[in-house]
């Protein structure tokens, strides 16, 4: 008996670790630091299994050892589930992918236009589906923007629009996933960035994450070198925040304050790859809405334009 206590103890240890100190694990072959990155909350439920194996056990050891991992835990992610400010926020945003195999754009225009954003960012716009999603949101939205495959839709009028170039070398012409726009809102201009990072793929290689990582490093450097002080980055980045390969841009950015908005798959959420970011003010809450034709949950979050961000 004491000796699986020390198994169940030791299980709790290594649960804890791999919460606190994810960013050690190497990522150099396979890339497994990134991948473990991808799913780090889902490590909380290992918690209820080991608590329940510690009691059948009688283990106190063990019981004892389960501190850890929630401690780490609640550190790490407890602040999310915290309630939202529902006073707060100057703008309200809307991030969605919409697929390109989506079979009713002009229902998911007229879902994302319900929740009264002041902007809409979407993601794998095609040229057959773009006039339904433009009809639908003109009235609304006066204002937006296309490049290639993502475009902006705002309630405010827009400046400075142009291409932003994240295409990775290692893909061909007519790749076109970014865009930067100038937003004039009643708190004066801000700049909005709508970018659509390469998807990853879990092969027997390992996490192949190479294209996402080139690309976001991209981001990163354009985000830096924007002369706006305010900007808001809205996008999916294939990838958590909690994903090192993302870390140019989440570095230089502020992540939202509360709520989990797991995202995809639609069916299934495990993981929250489409965000709102922000420097120089602050994600005050995100969330979730209901599924449309995509594969992805749209998500909407309040965002503080006064309030210097904490990066």
């Amino acid at each position: 008996m004491a000796g699986r206590g020390r198994v169940l103890a030791a299980a709790a240890l290594l649960t804890a670790a791999a919460l606190t100190f994810h960013s050690a694990v190497p990522n150099a072959v396979g890339r497994p630091g990134s991948l473990l990155e991808a799913f780090l909350p889902w490590l909380g439920l290992a918690v209820p299994l080991l608590l329940v194996a510690a009691l059948v056990r009688r283990s106190a050891v063990a019981l004892v050892a389960l501190l850890l991992p929630v401690l780490a835990w609640a550190g790490q992610f407890g602040g999310l589930l915290l309630p939202a400010d529902r006073g707060a926020g100057d703008l309200t945003v809307v991030q969605h992918n919409v697929s390109d195999e989506n079979p009713d754009p002009a229902g998911t225009a007229a879902a994302l236009a319900g929740a009264a954003p002041d902007l809409i960012a979407l993601e794998e716009l095609t040229a057959p589906a773009l006039p339904a999603y433009t009809q639908v949101l003109a009235s609304r939205y006066p204002h937006h923007a296309v490049e290639g495959t993502v475009g902006l839709w705002s309630r405010y009028p827009l400046t400075g629009v142009r291409r932003l170039d994240i295409k990775p070398a290692g893909i061909g012409e007519g790749w076109s996933r970014g865009l930067r726009a100038g937003v004039l809102t009643p708190q004066g201009e801000i700049a909005v960035y709508v970018a659509h990072l390469p998807s990853v793929r879990i092969r027997p290689s390992g996490f192949a994450s190479q294209l996402r990582d080139e690309s976001a490093r991209l981001l990163g450097a354009a985000v830096a070198a924007e002369p706006v002080d305010r900007v808001v980055l809205l996008g999916d980045l294939n990838g958590t925040v909690d994903d090192r390969g993302l870390a140019p841009v989440t570095s230089r950015t502020e992540t939202p304050r509360r709520g989990f908005a797991l995202s995809w798959p639609a069916s299934f959420p495990v993981s929250r790859i489409d965000h709102v970011l922000a420097r120089s003010a602050a994600v005050d809450d995100i969330r979730t809405l209901p599924a449309t034709g995509s594969d992805h949950l749209p998500v909407v979050a309040r965002v503080t334009l006064d309030r210097p961000s904490a990066s």
